[in-house]
């Protein structure tokens, strides 16, 4: 019977431990659609958990870092939510593919116009941002979720390294090594085939068909002189072979 008490009542000690840290691992978070390279553009999510059995989350803003600013940001319409951008000056202006950039966005903010984010589920609000820098492995987003009950979580701490991550981390996008063709920006290469209305699918199968054209054409013209050459061997076979008949 002892035994049986202290079994029941580690259950339910686990199972209050499980359902204390739970929340823990509802949090704000943003990954990339595929890859996030530096000095590119990519497509990011912030997945929206709401952690509340009796309110919905009916707003939320995500603050661009400052030290890392993003000149061109476009959210993708969602249905439901009503989306603001606010861009400020730039105290530092950037150059940006040689044009000089003097502002970039700061903050995004989706309100729900309906019934927003309900207990039980999660909502994912995509971004394309561009261009990522170049001098970072990471760029850290502080967001800020509202509740229909007027409660507001700050998911704004900052996880430092050798410690416990905090009880409302910031979302964190990890940057990939930067690639050969930075997504999204543009070449001289790939502007001259655009300005000639070809796509560089387009351009690169043309370029295999006059490949393909010039081999064949080279091997019609190889062919034709070996068919010359063995005319001629055949005529002068010939003429050899009456000569020696008449004789």
């Amino acid at each position: 019977m002892r035994a049986s008490r202290i079994a029941a009542a580690t259950a339910v000690a686990g199972t209050a431990v499980l359902a204390l840290s739970g929340p823990a691992f509802a949090h704000v978070t943003v990954q990339p659609e595929g890859t996030a390279a530096k000095g590119g553009y990519a497509v990011v999510d912030f997945k929206v958990p709401n952690e509340r059995d009796d309110a919905s989350t009916t707003k939320v803003e995500v603050n661009f870092p400052a030290d890392h600013p993003i000149a061109s940001v476009m959210p993708q319409p969602l249905p439901g939510w009503k989306i603001d951008v606010t861009r400020s000056k730039l105290a530092k202006p950037l150059t940006m593919h040689g044009k000089k950039i003097d502002e970039a966005v700061t903050k995004v903010t989706w309100t729900a116009d309906g019934k927003g984010v309900e207990p039980g589920y999660f909502q994912k609000f995509p971004l394309s941002v561009g261009t990522l820098p170049e001098d970072t492995d990471q760029l850290v987003f502080k967001a800020i979720q509202t509740y229909s009950n007027k409660e507001v979580v700050r998911w704004i701490e900052v996880a430092q390294d050798g410690h416990e991550e905090p009880e409302n981390p910031a979302p964190v996008l990890e940057l990939s090594a930067a690639t050969g063709d930075h997504h999204g920006a543009s070449t001289a290469d790939d502007a001259s085939d655009r300005s000639d209305g070809k796509t560089g699918a387009e351009t690169e199968a043309a370029a295999a068909g006059t490949e393909t054209q010039g081999g064949s054409d080279t091997t019609a013209r190889v062919l034709g002189v070996i068919g010359i050459v063995i005319g001629i061997a055949g005529v002068g076979y010939g003429v050899l072979a009456g000569r020696r008949r008449t004789a």
